[in-house]
């Protein structure tokens, strides 16, 4: 009983933490960009590419936002196949994104080398960066994106719950302000 106490309250703790006004200002940023015909694209790997689609198809669904993801086993396995699965995320990127685009970008670690080098693809083509990430506090994602948030948790589960619930408010906000 009380492993779920503590794992609940984990999760509530790290929800708290969040910078509300950081999460407003993501929210007015999709707005903004999808306001001037821009997508969002979301990418992440594992549960947090799991992640990504579901908060894709609740921005084009429920918020109208038109938002994508990388999640097909084709394109995955063509682009890692082609230039190294380290690079597939850029190479996705610099295929997919235009330039009134926003792209979001989530790893637990923020040290997933596919998401690093996508991280640096969308610098280099100036579009506008959110990062998602947790652990260490120096996480080399963390550092990349005009806005970043993060988790003060090394569990994976603690993160990507943390993200997930983050990334669904967001979308809920930008439903909730057009009405």
């Amino acid at each position: 009983m009380n492993f779920y106490l503590n794992y609940f309250k984990s999760i509530n703790d790290q929800l708290k933490s969040a910078d509300c006004k950081v999460l407003g200002q993501v929210s007015e940023l999709i707005k903004k960009k999808s306001s001037i015909q821009g997508k969002v694209i979301i990418v992440g790997n594992g549960g947090s590419a799991a992640m990504a689609s579901h908060v894709a198809v609740d921005l084009t669904k429920a918020a109208r936002i038109r938002a994508i993801n990388f999640n097909e086993s084709d394109l995955i396995t063509c682009l890692a196949n082609d230039f190294g699965y380290e690079n597939w995320v850029a190479k996705a990127i610099e295929y997919y994104a235009d330039a009134n685009d926003l792209v979001i970008l989530i790893s637990s670690s923020g040290q997933s080398e596919n998401i690093l080098n996508g991280a640096k693809k969308v610098q280099s083509m100036k579009i506008p960066l959110i990062t998602f990430s947790g652990f260490s506090a120096e996480n080399p994602l963390r550092k990349l994106g005009e806005i970043n948030l993060w988790v003060n948790s090394s569990e994976y589960n603690i993160v990507e719950m943390t993200h997930h619930i983050w990334l669904l408010a967001i979308v809920d906000n930008i439903i909730l302000s057009e009405k």
